[in-house]
């Protein structure tokens, strides 16, 4: 489980991450990064506040059962991969058709590729 502190959940965010972050596809998942830099300069300072994470599994990935199984891996696998986002960034996991298909392994694999090139550096 994702800490509260980590969780992406307004609307806003969620389309803000989409619409003007970076986006890297994979087979089984996009995942779209607004990082700290991509930010309004004019928003209030302070204290940066920690890198969140959302999740988009849609009806096409299978019936309920199949989303939350993708839905609980992508978070655990999320949740080991937060330290490596740069403080204040906003990500969305898309997960695709094959997705629901796929074991842990393939996700990792496609989740930590996505993130590398998102970010420019060594991934896991």
């Amino acid at each position: 489980m994702l800490p509260t502190e980590n969780r992406l959940r307004r609307r806003e965010d969620f389309a803000a991450a989409v619409r003007r972050g970076r986006r890297a596809g994979r087979p089984l998942l996009v995942v779209h990064l607004r990082g700290q830099s991509d930010r309004d300069p004019h928003a209030a300072g302070g204290d940066d506040p920690p890198a969140r994470a959302g999740f988009v599994v849609s009806k096409a990935i299978g019936n309920a059962v199949v989303r939350n199984l993708v839905k609980r891996r992508l978070r655990h696998l999320m949740r080991d991969r937060l330290a490596l986002l740069p403080a204040g960034s906003l990500v969305v996991v898309r997960a695709l058709p094959g997705a629901g298909a796929a074991g842990h392994d393939e996700l990792a694999r496609d989740l930590d590729t996505a993130l590398q090139r998102l970010l420019g550096g060594p991934s896991r």
